[in-house]
């Protein structure tokens, strides 16, 4: 079984290509969009934090994709 901070940083490497594959050029513009502080979108990209599904839920309609595509590392 993968380690907690595995998953983390899997998870923060896959927020942070999604946003620059969708022209998301910042922190700050995905933090405008997802109604989320951007030392939080910093930290989630960096795998610092274990993220709420909520917060998740918020990443992904900012992000235009659907929950599952999020975990789909």
């Amino acid at each position: 079984m993968a380690k907690e901070s595995d998953i983390l940083k899997r998870f923060g490497n896959k927020v942070k290509k999604l946003r620059i594959q969708r022209g998301i050029t910042s922190q700050m513009k995905l933090s405008f969009k997802a109604g989320l502080d951007r030392t939080y979108i910093g930290g989630i990209e960096r795998g610092e934090r274990n993220i709420a599904l909520k917060n998740i839920e918020k990443l992904a309609k900012a992000l235009g994709v659907e929950l599952d595509d999020l975990f789909k590392f």
